[in-house]
């Protein structure tokens, strides 16, 4: 754990949040915050199909 000059714990940014200032982040901090969201897509794509893949099962299985 980090601490600041009073000996307080220093909270760590995220990673990205939506929306926030992008004007200080240089061109190699705006790369590596792209490739972490498109790897979040990809999850959340791969999350998305699981789940309808289990939705479409249930719906063939009760007709």
């Amino acid at each position: 754990m980090m601490f600041g000059d009073e000996d307080k714990p220093i909270k760590k940014p995220a990673a990205h949040e939506i929306g926030g200032d992008l004007g200080s982040l240089s061109v190699e901090d705006l790369a590596e915050r792209i490739d972490l969201l498109r790897a979040e897509i990809l999850r959340l794509e791969a999350e998305k199909e699981r789940k309808s893949a289990g939705r479409r099962a249930a719906d063939s299985f009760f007709r």
